[in-house]
């Protein structure tokens, strides 16, 4: 046998001695024991559950690679605001985890709620903090037209569309509608004159100007699409404890181990903050401070009319779904008095990093939110669905932690932090 055949099988021989030597060190006791109903919680909140973001039937166009260069350029060009200043990126910067780190969303002017991130918004069925969207194409039309934000009118946004993006527009939506001689600014959502120009119009012009409008939309939503959120050391904590693999666990330490028994334990926060992206998608009142206690934001009680009157929803005329591919929406109801006071779930990830918290920043740090939660006040407007100490409630038990146990929870949330993924 010579050498070079020794040296083949001398190597072979180490390769499969590590291998082995590596199944026995992930068949080394666990560090942290849980249940198989803690297990089971686990193997399900890890971010690989989410899987494929799923298809959104509303828009045909989304996952067509130009459709999305053309969303990624409109959702950097400061020339569809007012002021020529303003971007979508400007609220949603893609090195501050697509958010802005403001209290307030800050555009022309400054908005009255937290600015939220585009990650994870495919997998949402309505989007805003009160849910007035059913989709991301119809969330991106929102700002553009919004005084605080934008600041632009329709017409005029979509003439610069077709000035400046009618050759990729083509190549995505196919020929460019009919819209005539258009007035410099109109819009259904304007000021007094900008509502009048639009009155004004045809029908068939409006419909023309609506169908560019909501194509934008379209592409924006197919850009955000390609922006997901990266696995954390949570992640790597979770399979390494659904594998049986001991030294897995030294990704989280004690303390972020005991944070994470309060979350899915008597912290309750698991309820909402549920599934691989750590969030029900659904619509709570807990209690959260308003800002102007005189005037307080009525949330969810608002999106729903908001949701339903808009012509750009799933049912509407420039959606690409059928009726029976809108599901909830049809079922929805504008006069739902729980929805008093309630705001969207928010995903977890990546939170440690997105100060201030809630829907108005009404907290600047983690603690100060875990404490709000221990605390369950009562609501300012509409009922809180924590419950109250001594109160018999019918969902959950009121949440009692100490001080030890707040920090414990916050660290666990740091935990939750990973990379962001966008396209290059």
């Amino acid at each position: 046998m010579n050498q070079r055949v020794i040296a083949l099988a001398v190597a072979a021989a180490a390769l499969a001695v590590t291998a082995l030597a590596a199944q026995d060190l992930k068949k080394a006791p666990l560090r942290d024991r849980w249940s198989v109903q803690e297990v089971t919680a686990l193997a399900s909140m890890r971010l690989k559950e989410a899987g494929q973001r799923p298809a959104d039937a509303s828009n045909a166009y989304e996952q067509r690679a130009e459709a999305a260069a053309l969303g990624r350029a409109l959702f950097n060009d400061t020339r569809l605001s007012k002021n020529g200043q303003v971007a979508c990126a400007s609220c949603h910067a893609a090195d501050k985890q697509f958010e802005d780190g403001r209290q307030f969303g800050q555009g022309i002017a400054t908005g009255k709620r937290r600015t939220m991130p585009v990650m994870g918004a495919a997998h949402a069925p309505f989007l805003f903090w009160d849910g007035r969207k059913d989709s991301a194409w119809s969330q991106a039309l929102g700002p553009l037209e919004d005084a605080a934000e934008h600041g632009g009118n329709r017409v005029r946004l979509v003439r610069l569309v077709l000035a400046q993006y009618k050759d990729p527009y083509g190549k995505v939506f196919g020929a460019v509608p009919e819209v005539g001689e258009l007035p410099g600014d109109a819009s259904p959502n304007g000021t007094q004159a900008e509502r009048a120009a639009w009155a004004a119009l045809a029908p068939a012009t409006r419909n023309s100007v609506n169908r560019v409008f909501a194509n934008m939309g379209k592409a924006i939503a197919a850009y955000e699409r390609l922006v997901s959120y990266g696995e954390s050391r949570f992640d790597r904590y979770a399979q390494a404890t659904v594998a049986g693999d001991g030294p897995g666990q030294d990704a989280l330490t004690g303390q972020e181990v005991r944070g994470l028994r309060l979350f899915l334990t008597k912290g309750q926060c698991v309820t909402c903050h549920n599934g691989p992206l750590l969030t029900d998608h659904a619509f709570h009142n807990t209690g959260v401070p308003p800002l102007e206690p005189a005037n307080p934001d009525r949330g969810r009680a608002e999106g729903l009319k908001k949701l339903l009157a808009d012509e750009f929803n799933c049912l509407g005329r420039y959606s690409d779904a059928k009726p029976e591919q809108c599901g909830e929406l049809q079922f929805l109801s504008a006069n739902d008095t729980a929805q008093l006071g309630a705001f969207r779930t928010p995903s977890l990830r990546n939170v440690a990093v997105r100060p201030p918290y809630m829907h108005a920043g009404q907290f600047s740090t983690l603690d100060a939110v875990v404490q709000h939660y221990a605390a369950s006040p009562q609501a300012a407007i509409g009922h809180s669905e924590l419950a109250q100490p001594g109160e018999n409630h019918a969902q959950r038990q009121s949440i009692r932690l100490s001080a030890d146990d707040i920090k414990d929870l916050a660290a666990f949330l740091g935990t939750l932090t990973g990379p962001v993924h966008q396209p290059r």
